[in-house]
């Protein structure tokens, strides 16, 4: 396996939202907090392959590089790799293999630009391969199962920030947020509170665009909902 790709410095609006997910990450238990960390830090390596790959074999050949990767920390110690080190000294200790996350890659390969339209059916499956199972991976840590509904709905809402055509984005957001509305009905338990006030602020992007992360409001509805799951 050759060595993976370096990801890019994160822009200043990527670190905004890393700094509110690691206060998502503290409502957790402290016991699952690396392993919940780890994992977002997996979604961001994942993402930042789009976001910096401009031909599509390109991206596809770093998503292999990664899809096998995560598979083979399951039977070989873990690649000289930050992101995949995490991985294996605070995930897969919690009953997580590295073959449970390799489906991450199959949602980012749904976003790869072959010139076709984002239709729905490439919506969902990046929705439920790359929020599905990172929620219920993290879930899986958190001793919390349910969560896929949860990650599947932030999935679509955290794509909606980032697709530029206008009509499409209307689109995605009108379900988004339809879903987060459902799921987030039901009053949180506690342990998986820091998950949930990921789709909290999820929500909060689509029904507050001008508050961007950072923003002391979101700080704060963040911290109403990790006082009372709502």
């Amino acid at each position: 396996m050759t060595d993976a790709p370096a990801a890019p410095t994160p822009p200043p609006a990527i670190e905004a939202v890393m700094r509110e997910q690691a206060l998502a990450v503290g409502y957790a238990p402290a016991s699952a907090r690396d392993g919940f960390a780890a994992l977002l830090d997996l979604d961001h390596q994942l993402a930042s392959i789009l976001q910096s790959t401009t031909e599509p074999m390109i991206g596809q050949m770093r998503l292999t590089w990664w899809f096998e990767a995560l598979e083979k920390l399951d039977r070989e110690p873990a690649p000289a790799h930050p992101v995949l080190q995490r991985l294996a000294s605070s995930v897969l200790p919690g009953s997580v293999r590295g073959a449970d996350l390799a489906p991450m890659i199959e949602g980012w390969e749904a976003l790869l630009d072959d010139g076709e339209p984002l239709d729905d059916e490439r919506i969902a499956r990046h929705a439920e391969a790359r929020g599905g199972v990172l929620f219920a991976s993290v879930g899986q840590l958190l001793g919390q199962a349910g969560m896929v509904p949860l990650g599947t709905a932030w999935a679509k809402a955290d794509l909606a920030q980032h697709v530029s055509d206008h009509a499409v984005r209307a689109r995605i957001a009108g379900v988004a947020l339809s879903e987060l509305d459902g799921v987030l009905a039901i009053k949180s338990p506690k342990p998986a509170r820091g998950l949930s006030g990921l789709a909290v602020l999820a929500r909060e992007s689509l029904r507050h665009p001008d508050r961007l992360p950072g923003h002391p409001l979101r700080a704060a509805r963040l911290a109403w909902h990790g006082l009372t799951g709502r």
